[in-house]
């Protein structure tokens, strides 16, 4: 009682110092609140056959059965390899070209020429996904379009990307490292930036070429950002993005991409399947959780740079 008593005041004696600070993160905690833990309390619905006009305290409950159910199914294996590959595609190439274009884009000396190159990379990032799954159907369109016009120069046939299963894939990463490697690339930028100088000054007496700083300077200087980020990475792969693929998406190339996010659409949404929607999204999260304490015990150990 006595601990939680100095705690008490302590905490009372901080909010009373820094009420200001308590004041402008309130908007964020409340935002948090309402729309993530407030939630929360409809998760219960995956273990319980849930019935609108009952209620979720009304309806019964089944236990695992919803979990039972999906591990059983015909998708179970095609969802888990759809989305574990999607996601795993667009780490192992989305996530080193950032690095790569941010580390390019210091090197640059010419301001003029440096804030051109950043303006046409980040330019992409402020498309809505409606307007850049547009531009991947033009552009690979059978009849007119660019990409399979140069096919055909080469002498090749048009190839219909989007009815080909096998091509899915690499549209959605390739598209998604174009949109996304400039806006990215911004929080290395800031990284570089904080290097000290006078570590590129030692090592340049020292006879170091430009690419031996690059590697002996400014990716040891921005590899805590690195880690984070990777592991903050880590743990959403399995959060593949709804919208893009479900607009990419079609009868044709369903069985490379259908994920969990829109198998979850389909089934709760248009099948109004809610409970087992919501077992199957529950399972999802705990996933994405499991795997982001696990690459954070990990990258604690193996380079003391971790989220906690």
């Amino acid at each position: 009682m006595k601990m939680y008593a100095v705690r008490r005041r302590s905490f009372l004696k901080s909010f009373l110092k820094n009420w200001e600070l308590y004041v402008i993160i309130s908007p964020v905690i409340a935002f948090y609140i309402i729309f993530e833990y407030i939630p929360m309390y409809g998760v219960q619905i995956a273990f319980k056959n849930f019935v609108a006009t009952k209620g979720i305290w009304g309806s019964s409950w089944v236990g695992f059965d919803h979990f039972e159910r999906f591990f059983n199914s015909y998708f179970f294996w095609r969802l888990i390899k759809n989305t574990l590959g999607l996601s795993l595609l667009q780490l192992a190439f989305g996530f080193p070209i950032p690095i790569l274009l941010a580390l390019m884009i210091n090197e640059v000396r010419l301001k003029l020429f440096k804030r051109f190159v950043q303006t046409v990379t980040y330019a992409p990032h402020f498309l809505s996904t409606v307007v850049l799954v547009g531009m991947i159907v033009i552009f690979v369109s059978p009849q007119s379009g660019i990409v399979n016009q140069i096919i055909v120069l080469f002498g090749g046939e048009p190839i219909s990307f989007m009815t080909q299963p096998e091509w899915f894939k690499s549209m959605y990463v390739a598209s998604g490292v174009w949109q996304q490697m400039g806006w990215s690339s911004i929080i290395y930028l800031a990284a570089l930036a904080g290097i000290d100088p006078q570590l590129h000054e030692a090592a340049k007496v020292d006879g170091a070429s430009r690419l031996q700083r690059i590697w002996n300077v400014n990716l040891p200087g921005i590899m805590p950002t690195i880690v984070i980020l990777l592991i903050l990475n880590m743990g959403s792969i399995m959060s593949i993005g709804f919208e893009k693929v479900y607009l990419m998406q079609n009868d044709l190339n369903m069985d490379s991409s259908d994920v969990i996010s829109t198998y979850v659409y389909r089934t709760g949404i248009i099948q109004a399947q809610y409970s087992f929607s919501a077992a199957v999204g529950l399972f999802n999260s705990v996933i994405n959780m499991i795997l982001l304490v696990v690459v954070n015990l990990i990258a604690k150990r193996l380079n003391e740079t971790s989220l906690w």
